[in-house]
């Protein structure tokens, strides 16, 4: 392993310094064949002032680089990143033969008997800084392409994860205890509805173990298993909860990450206090830009921790370049999901 030195690679600088050395030689031996000038009375002058000038330009380019990335990426408008190259690629020559040009007339007061003329030097140096330029957007190129594989790897693994705690969550065994106690109580006092609770419970759980392969699904697609999901509460709290769903019309068909409606009610039945003498308010609105989920704030004393909380889909929708919403106004606690896809 190449050894560190103040964050520098000592290979990677060992490359630069060879590389830079020899383009500056390629460039000092093609402006004496230009100029047929003396190569090898001024050798070691010539090698040295063409060696400042590739290294001054690839601290410029570099910067440059680092600008253009930031904000005219290629993934914005390549036709505009290529022109801003080129423009760059300009000011930058100009600006280097500027204070070149002053530093050898003005501060070493060499005579310009012999030199040649603007136009020349501009296209020597056009000629010179091209290559730094296109080496370093090739460079940026093939390790953006390495990351964006690395990022589609550990994307896989996040959501294999995200699959695997999501099912451990469902098969939880609190989650399984208290919907067969309702059921037990069901098939006693009511089996018609005990048949319904069995029907939605198969449901939800057959919905889980068919997301090995689903990224996102639907709003639509979510809130119909939802109702699964509600119908079980419903039994489980009878009259101790409220649920309204306000829709947007044309919304449905927006994308989320699978099962993120049960696991944000889920976690309003974790961390609130329910009962029928004050039942908790759950409301869903699906809107054009979030589907948002808005509960009153009932703080139980003992609320469950484990499972997935709200931290996991924050990961989750992160590996889609999104950021959930929360909004908590003391009495209200909203949480707003952005569509991952139109």
């Amino acid at each position: 392993m190449a050894r560190q030195i103040s964050g520098f690679n000592v290979k990677h600088v060992f490359i630069f310094i060879f590389s830079s050395l020899l383009y500056a030689l390629c460039q000092m031996l093609l402006s004496n064949i230009v100029m047929q000038d003396d190569l090898w009375g001024k050798f070691a002058v010539q090698l040295t002032a063409h060696y400042v000038v590739v290294l001054t330009m690839c601290v410029a380019d570099y910067n440059l680089l680092l600008f253009l990335n930031k904000h005219i990426p290629y993934s914005k408008n390549v036709s505009y990143r290529i022109m801003a190259d080129m423009v760059g690629l300009t000011l930058i020559s100009l600006a280097l033969l500027w204070v070149f040009d002053w530093m050898i007339y003005k501060i070493l007061h060499v005579p310009p008997t012999g030199l040649p003329p603007f136009a020349t030097k501009f296209a020597l140096g056009m000629l010179t800084n091209a290559p730094i330029l296109l080496v370093f957007e090739l460079i940026h190129y093939f390790r953006s392409e390495q990351k964006a594989i690395a990022d589609s790897e550990k994307a896989k693994r996040e959501v294999l994860l995200f699959q695997h705690e999501t099912l451990k969550a469902q098969i939880n065994p609190h989650f399984l205890f208290n919907s067969l106690n309702v059921l037990s109580s069901l098939i006693y006092l009511n089996p018609q509805n005990a048949k319904k609770f069995t029907k939605a419970l198969s449901r939800s759980y057959r919905y889980v173990l068919s997301l090995n392969q689903q990224p996102s699904v639907t709003v639509a697609e979510e809130m119909e298993v939802l109702e699964s999901y509600i119908f079980l509460m419903q039994m489980r709290f009878e009259n101790a909860f409220t649920f309204t769903v306000h829709e947007d019309s044309g919304s449905e068909s927006n994308k989320i990450v699978p099962l993120t409606m049960q696991l944000l009610l889920e976690n309003v039945f974790k961390h609130n206090v329910a009962t029928e003498e004050a039942p908790l308010a759950i409301q869903i609105t699906i809107g054009k830009e979030y589907v948002s989920v808005e509960n009153q704030v009932k703080p139980s004393s003992n609320a469950d921790k484990s499972g997935i909380g709200l931290k996991y889909l924050k990961k989750q929708y992160q590996l889609f370049g999104k950021d959930i919403v929360v909004e908590h106004t003391g009495d209200q606690f909203i949480v707003k999901i952005p569509y991952i896809e139109p």
